[in-house]
């Protein structure tokens, strides 16, 4: 197969940030986006205007991140001022954009790999340049992102009725219980009263042998699903490097909760479980008068609160303290048991919903790879 470079079919713009004197929130001039934070999902969102743009995009243009997290895309939805973050690719007549686009999707860890900087890492001009795009046909072309366009719907819609199955327990919370944070329609019950808290910890990396265990040890970034097991741990640990160090062995069916990065996060564990620092697990509820899930949700609905609290020269986090403050209501326990059955059955359909999204995403990440690899 024959190839050419992108910069043999495409004009490639580096972006320039403007003085900041230009820049505005009015809708003054045109839209400026500085980087990857500006992305939505098929455009970015217009929150800075700017009126003495050095360099512009033009509608239709590919947008490329090229400072870190490289490789990020989006369209151009109009006559836009991009700062120094971001790239605009106009692709000439020889290109379809929409290939192109998804060639540089495919392209994203060469991309990253080509990074430099000792702070954040980067690309340049030259590095777009050089991308190679294999050179079929137009109706070939097509061919590949008539499938394609096709996937990403799919992987979009589920993506979406994900999002509105979650919206659905937060209607039904806030019908059974109010919102907690506003609207006392059960008396408040600070969950210090309810409960014991364990800190976690992590097991000495001096001791590799630590990490040849079964027992799963995990981080915040397991944290969020109504119910976890093992299969997201970080490491698995032995009995030994739960001896030796601050973690602790968790019994099944309590709430694990992040105080440190990913502040909020909370989850039942369905496995006995170690974890982190970065986490306390919520345990001792009298299981007559509370149910897990119903306080698991409860504390999901404390998020914005417990944003507003963090503190930290480095990581912000809040105290175990501070979470034990939090009021539960003091709702009847069929009333809670109410809302835990109704949770389990949309649990049910996400279930469902998240297997085709992985199977729709299984077969996009292939044919990325065969089209573009």
């Amino acid at each position: 197969m024959e190839y050419k470079a992108l910069k043999d079919i495409a004009t490639i713009t580096m972006g320039q940030s403007p003085d900041s004197s230009s820049y505005n929130e009015d809708g003054d001039g045109m839209p400026f986006f500085q980087g990857n934070a500006d992305f939505g999902e098929i455009y970015p969102n217009e929150r800075i205007w700017c009126n003495e743009p050095k360099k512009t995009a033009e509608p239709g243009d590919i947008l490329i991140s090229v400072r870190a997290p490289i490789g990020a895309l989006n369209y151009a939805k109009d006559r836009c001022c991009i700062g120094r973050g971001l790239a605009a690719i106009t692709i000439d007549d020889e290109a379809e954009r929409n290939y192109v686009f998804h060639l540089l999707k495919a392209k994203n860890s060469d991309l990253n790999n080509q990074g430099t900087g000792s702070t954040f890492k980067a690309i340049g001009k030259a590095v777009l340049e050089e991308v190679q795009v294999p050179q079929i046909s137009r109706e070939e072309q097509q061919k590949c992102m008539d499938i394609m366009d096709l996937l990403e719907s799919i992987i979009r819609e589920r993506r979406i009725q994900l999002s509105s199955l979650d919206e659905l327990i937060k209607a039904r919370f806030v019908e059974l219980f109010g919102n907690v944070q506003n609207e006392e329609k059960y008396k408040g019950i600070p969950l210090r009263n309810l409960c014991i808290t364990m800190s976690g910890g992590t097991p000495s990396t001096k001791y590799p042998e630590y990490y040849k265990g079964d027992i799963p040890w995990i981080s915040t970034v397991s944290l969020g699903p109504n119910h976890i097991d093992g299969s997201t741990a970080k490491g698995f640990i032995t009995q030994e490097a739960i001896e030796n160090s601050a973690t602790k062995l968790i019994p099944a069916g309590n709430i694990l909760f992040g105080t440190r990065v990913g502040v909020g996060k909370s989850s039942l564990n369905d496995v006995d479980i170690c974890t982190n620092q970065d986490i306390v697990a919520i345990i001792g509820i009298d299981e007559k008068k509370y149910n897990r899930l119903f306080i698991k949700h409860v504390l999901d609905s404390y998020q914005n609160y417990y944003d507003s609290i963090k503190k930290g020269a480095t990581i912000l986090g809040i105290t175990a303290d501070d979470l034990k403050d939090t009021l539960i209501p003091d709702a009847p326990i069929d009333i809670q048991l109410k809302f835990e059955r109704f949770v389990e059955q949309v649990d049910k359909s996400k279930v469902a919903v998240q297997k085709s999204l992985d199977e729709t995403q299984k077969l996009f990440d292939s044919l990325m790879q065969e089209y573009f690899g």
